[in-house]
């Protein structure tokens, strides 16, 4: 099983839809496939259309009452499910915390393993801040994909989670970026794509273009290649998802 996560401390960059999509992808090929929705504003969980099935309760999740197995839901999709995000995972920091204190490591870790036994991809989609929720989700992740758009302000976000990976001497090796909401009229954009900064050495080659129609995913509640193949957005989507496969080992 290959445990992977989308991050970026900054909203509005394509963090979830580009999970969500990916998710898609790898379904598609017939890898079983579970997305676990860590951002407690929900955003990936709407877009599959689900809910969750009762308030999570962190605490009895992590002390083993409550088998987190129970809370995942089949989507619409062959091979993919999910775990819903709800406003009790504001509570799982905390909880965390009390449990770290008590000389408990890696947590999400723990209760990621099982899965192995159903799925072959897990991919978690990252509230965005450093937290020990957080923390504990870069030390558990195969590879991690941070979406960026082509600007300075953004590049800065990937500096510093590549700083978080050093001071808490996590893997930055592991941190894999690629350009998202991509507009080619834009010189700074054409200029970046061109001449990638060195600190993406290890970025994925597909930019994903700026495209109006990704806004429909809203409206579908559904994941763009759902419903539109064969937009360029779309395939460059699947592009991606060749490139991410490129860096995991089992596929």
């Amino acid at each position: 099983m290959e445990t992977i996560a989308f991050f970026n401390l900054k909203g509005g960059v394509g963090k979830t839809t580009s999970a969500v999509n990916i998710a898609w992808h790898a379904a598609n090929e017939g890898i079983p496939t579970l997305l676990w929705d860590l951002d407690p504003q929900g955003a990936a969980s709407w877009l599959l259309d689900s809910k969750a099935k009762s308030k999570a309760q962190p605490k009895k999740i992590l002390n083993g009452k409550t088998p987190i197995g129970n809370l995942v839901k089949p989507t619409n999709y062959q091979h993919l499910d999910i775990i819903p995000a709800d406003f009790s995972i504001r509570d799982l920091e905390q909880q965390l915390q009390l449990q770290s204190e008590q000389g408990q490591r890696n947590l999400i870790a723990k209760l990621i393993e099982p899965f192995s036994e159903n799925y072959a991809l897990i991919i978690l989609d990252c509230p965005p801040s450093f937290s020990l929720l957080s923390e504990q989700i870069f030390d558990t992740a195969d590879a991690l994909y941070l979406p960026l758009i082509p600007t300075h302000l953004s590049l800065r976000t990937f500096e510093l989670t590549r700083d978080f990976f050093k001071k808490n001497k996590l893997k930055p090796k592991r941190l894999h970026a690629f350009f998202t909401m991509v507009d080619r009229r834009r010189s700074l954009h054409r200029l970046m794509l061109a001449h990638p900064p060195k600190m993406l050495k290890n970025g994925l080659p597909t930019p994903i273009p700026y495209a109006a129609v990704v806004e429909r995913m809203g409206d579908h509640q559904a994941p763009l290649p759902a419903f539109d193949r064969n937009a360029h957005v779309s395939k460059a989507y699947a592009s991606l998802w060749q490139d991410i496969k490129a860096t995991l080992s089992d596929f």
